[in-house]
């Protein structure tokens, strides 16, 4: 088990290593000089050439890169120039409303779609299945921005039953914390609900047609242990991976559901350094995001393998 975690770490790194470059030339060759955009109109080319000198942007881009990937092995993320902190320190003050949504958009997701997968799976090509799979083709045609607004409108304008839009830690209070997570947290795990969804009903159809299943209600077991105890548990694997891929892609794509409803986190935080064209906070959240994605799968590759000993042998 140790080499089999090892092994999957070692893999990380080459993925690390282009999506470094991918995220550096990206940014270091848009159209644009970051340090007039960061100074203002009114700046005399000596105060631009004296930031191009202060930000390293006066060297070789090859040579910049090697600096900041130094940087980025010793844990430094570089500066932010407009918030005059680190883009770490920054990043950890706008990442806790991130995970929050993001947590509270999973379980959204899950409470919705793995009953709905399973309802489906039981009552395969029925109205049931038919109105389900509907649903969830509704689910991810839509937008997250687009039902956020219509959850607003609907329950924050005309019921008045949640606030429009803001955010208040949880030190404040469970409810007070949540209330301002419900609608963000529904417009954006709807669509992880949908895919969800639909891999829990293909991978329930696939065990439920399976011999053991067949033997098991021959021999009298009740339908909802068939169900919970055997079939979920041996379709479960997919839907895991499922799963993890839904919760990098929430945590990555929070990015306009936090600009909807005017959430202190990672989106806002990339936002503004985008309007700013605050290069270092740019390169470190995108990396970060990237490699929290990165690792989040590799945490689902770790439990598709403690939970299924067939993948680690099929490994060595």
């Amino acid at each position: 088990m140790h080499v089999y975690i090892f092994k999957r770490f070692l893999s990380l790194i080459p993925v690390l290593f282009v999506v470094s470059v991918v995220i550096f030339l990206i940014i270091h060759l848009t159209p644009g000089d970051p340090a007039s955009v960061m100074l203002g109109e009114e700046a005399t080319p000596e105060q631009i050439q004296e930031m191009r000198t202060n930000l390293g942007l006066d060297q070789p881009v090859f040579q910049q890169y090697l600096k900041w990937v130094g940087h980025v092995v010793q844990g430094d993320l570089g500066n932010s120039y407009f918030m005059k902190q680190s883009v770490f320190s920054s990043i950890t003050s706008h990442l806790v409303p991130t995970l929050s949504l993001s947590i509270l958009a999973q379980i959204v997701a899950l409470l919705i779609a793995i009953p709905a997968g399973i309802l489906a799976a039981k009552n395969r090509g029925a109205m049931t299945d038919q109105s389900i799979m509907g649903l969830s083709l509704v689910g991810m045609a839509v937008p997250s921005f687009l039902l956020g607004l219509f959850l607003i409108l609907l329950f924050g304008v005309q019921l008045k039953w949640l606030p429009v839009a803001g955010y208040q830690p949880l030190s404040d209070g469970l409810w007070n914390h949540l209330k301002y997570l419900i609608m963000p947290a529904i417009s954006l795990g709807a669509i992880q609900a949908a895919i969800i969804a639909r891999m829990t009903r293909t991978s329930m159809l696939d065990v439920l047609s399976a011999n053991f299943i067949k033997t098991a209600r021959a021999k009298g077991v009740k339908e909802h242990q068939v169900i919970y105890k055997h079939a979920l548990r041996n379709a479960f694997l997919p839907i895991l991976t499922v799963i993890g891929q839904t919760f990098g892609t929430l945590v990555a794509g929070a990015v306009v559901t936090e600009t909807i409803f005017n959430i202190p986190g990672i989106g806002q935080l990339i936002i503004n350094a985008v309007e700013r064209r605050d290069y270092a906070v740019i390169q470190g959240v995108v990396l970060f995001i990237t490699a929290a994605y990165v690792f989040i799968n590799l945490i689902v590759d770790l439990l598709y393998g403690y939970i299924n000993p067939r993948v680690r042998l099929h490994s060595k």
